[in-house]
């Protein structure tokens, strides 16, 4: 699991853990649409980026993790397009030598994505 980030409307794929030499905990969130926004039912959220600033921004992102958290290999996939409630929108996989700082780096990934990540949602309602 090379630093990877994907952002496309491809379904998210959920792979078996392969470990290597020294990693000892992965790390995993998996988002899922829910079916209510603002206390209304969704169909599902529309995801749109500015594509180009979104994948260098999530690429700069994984080498100022690398930077600031030391060596650990992380996945990010974040869906773009209309997804349905129920299905998942992201997943975030880190491995680490130890499983304190795989969810440390998991949660610290996920609130930088959500703050700094040019990627919008659109709630369709359905009503």
């Amino acid at each position: 699991m090379p630093p990877v980030v994907i952002l496309s409307e491809e379904p998210i794929q959920n792979t078996p853990t392969v470990f290597k030499a020294g990693e000892g905990a992965e790390a995993q969130f998996l988002g899922i649409v829910r079916g209510v926004e603002d206390d209304r039912a969704i169909s599902g959220i529309d995801y749109s980026a500015y594509l180009p600033m979104a994948e260098k921004t999530l690429q700069d992102l994984v080498t100022r993790g690398q930077r600031e958290h030391g060596p650990h290999r992380v996945f990010i996939q974040h869906r773009l397009g209309f997804v349905a409630a129920e299905q998942p929108s992201i997943l975030i996989q880190v491995r680490t030598k130890h499983s304190a700082e795989s969810f440390d780096l998991c949660r610290w990934y996920l609130k930088e994505i959500k703050t700094s990540v040019p990627i919008w949602k659109r709630a369709v309602f359905v009503d």
